[in-house]
């Protein structure tokens, strides 16, 4: 009881904290909204995120990755053993997640993710400074320390054994590091971080970002078709925002309003192909929700992603008032239930925030609001782009 009576007392002085801080750094009334919505729940994550040390991807290993202990590492969620043989290639089972793959390693970067976003949040609301050296403490053990860093690279993402030892579909596995550093950019911005400190950060996502673009297995998962091809623009926009490289987010900018947009929404403002998946519902959130961060990243007054029509009237704001209707009530879903986490959809989805932002309309962020901020459904924490939006909000 004495601790839990602390613990609020201590809570309660932190969000005091977090209120007059944000008064004096003059927060827009969008941002002070927002702040009010999140505040507790970042502020509680913040003093979780101060007691976790480094976990990178050196201290776990799988026997069926054909890597090094610097490589990331992950299997085919929907590939299984086969039954009729042990030792046989594993075979599909579309929108079925196999339990006994080999996860460690995007756990560690999605809490990497956590732990940053937090962090980054936290100083945002009450501009105290340790917890920038918190966030220095666990980048530098991903991207420059070299007993820990992770290889700039993903060929042995979403392998499956007796197929693949790596395809270009893991890729996605690592729209967990958009929080990481827009985290980063924000305390950059702030002037908390100095260049000197994110020089070898940013060089490692630099080199990052040359092996998304030059490498197969990257050029793959550019030219998906589906949701997929849409996360690689929408984490190379990321990472090229973070590093200055205005040549390629010219480029995810054009491949949006050329490639992506025209090809995979349809007039109505749905996705075909994601409508087609096994769980055609969290599908079409997911994509919205990447299409909705890519128009938000990569938006400036001379391109404006977010008035972006083709000739055939398909806009961004279209997908959301296409999907707004299922997510505000899931009653009203006319196709069949996703046959997996059904039930955990929808939270509060990216898309709802920024579109409100980006259109003013109340009545999307009024959803946002009443929707879960904090999921621990780890299925649900993964397709999840964006879970510290504070981080966002410019």
């Amino acid at each position: 009881m004495g601790y839990k009576v602390t613990y609020g007392l201590l809570l309660v002085a932190l969000c005091t904290l977090a209120c007059s801080y944000a008064k004096k750094a003059g927060l827009t009334p969008l941002q002070s909204e927002v702040a009010n919505v999140l505040r507790r729940q970042v502020l509680k994550q913040a003093a979780w995120a101060m007691q976790q040390e480094p976990v990178t991807v050196t201290a776990q290993t799988s026997t069926r990755s054909a890597g090094g202990i610097h490589d990331f590492f992950s299997e085919g969620d929907y590939w299984w053993p086969n039954p009729l043989s042990a030792d046989s290639p594993y075979i599909q089972k579309d929108g079925l997640t196999n339990p006994d793959n080999f996860v460690a390693h995007r756990l560690a970067m999605i809490r990497l993710s956590r732990i940053v976003g937090a962090l980054a949040s936290a100083y945002k609301l009450t501009g105290d400074k340790q917890y920038v050296q918190q966030v220095l403490k666990h980048c530098n053990a991903w991207f420059a320390d070299r007993a820990t860093m992770m290889n700039p690279h993903l060929l042995y993402a979403q392998a499956i054994k007796g197929r693949f030892t790596g395809r270009g579909i893991g890729i996605i596995d690592t729209i967990q590091l958009m929080e990481v550093v827009q985290g980063l950019l924000a305390l950059e911005k702030s002037g908390v971080i100095s260049a000197s400190e994110l020089a070898p950060i940013k060089s490692w996502f630099e080199q990052y970002i040359t092996w998304l673009t030059t490498h197969r297995y990257g050029k793959d998962e550019m030219n998906a078709e589906n949701n997929h091809g849409t996360c690689w623009a929408m984490q190379v926009a990321s990472f090229a925002k973070f590093t200055g490289n205005t040549a390629v987010m010219d480029f995810c900018s054009n491949r949006y309003k050329t490639v992506l947009l025209p090809n995979q929404m349809e007039v109505d403002g749905s996705f075909p192909r994601e409508l087609r998946r096994t769980k055609p519902y969290g599908y079409s959130i997911f994509n919205l929700d990447a299409m909705t961060m890519l128009c938000h990243i990569l938006s400036t007054p001379a391109n404006n992603l977010w008035n972006y029509t083709t000739a055939d009237v398909k806009s961004i704001r279209k997908g959301i008032e296409y999907l707004y209707p299922y997510v505000q009530d899931k009653a009203k879903w006319p196709l069949p239930a996703d046959v997996m986490y059904w039930q955990e959809w929808p939270v509060a989805q990216p898309f709802l925030l920024f579109g409100a932002m980006a259109y003013n309309n109340k009545k999307w962020l009024n959803t946002w609001k009443k929707l879960e901020h904090d999921p621990s459904v780890e299925e649900v924490i993964r397709n999840l782009p964006v879970r510290n939006p504070l981080i966002w909000i410019e």
